[in-house]
């Protein structure tokens, strides 16, 4: 699988809201009521990305998750980085 282009990467991020895309990668930080909430949305993202035998890169303090997408075997961001994303925003909104 063939990473995108930083070009390709920045047109498909404009259907995405709150993503960005640095350091080889996507991200967002998403924030929750409290750390039972936010861990809550872990567990349902954590379920889904094993169905896509794809896994972020995250990190959880408190009421603050952030995330990172990036398709390490491919070098870069690929269709699954923006799949599982998407799935995220559905999960959140």
């Amino acid at each position: 699988m063939k990473p995108f282009s930083e070009i390709e990467i920045k047109e498909q991020l404009k259907e995405f809201a709150d993503w960005t895309y640095n350091e080889n990668a996507i991200h967002t930080s998403l924030e929750f009521d409290d750390f039972k909430d936010a861990f809550s949305v872990m567990t349902r993202i954590a379920f889904e990305a094993e169905k896509l035998s794809h896994h972020p890169d995250w990190t959880n303090v408190y009421s603050t998750l952030q995330i990172s997408l990036s398709t390490h075997d491919a070098g870069g961001v690929t269709n699954k980085d923006f799949e599982l994303a998407k799935i995220i925003d559905a999960l959140v909104s």
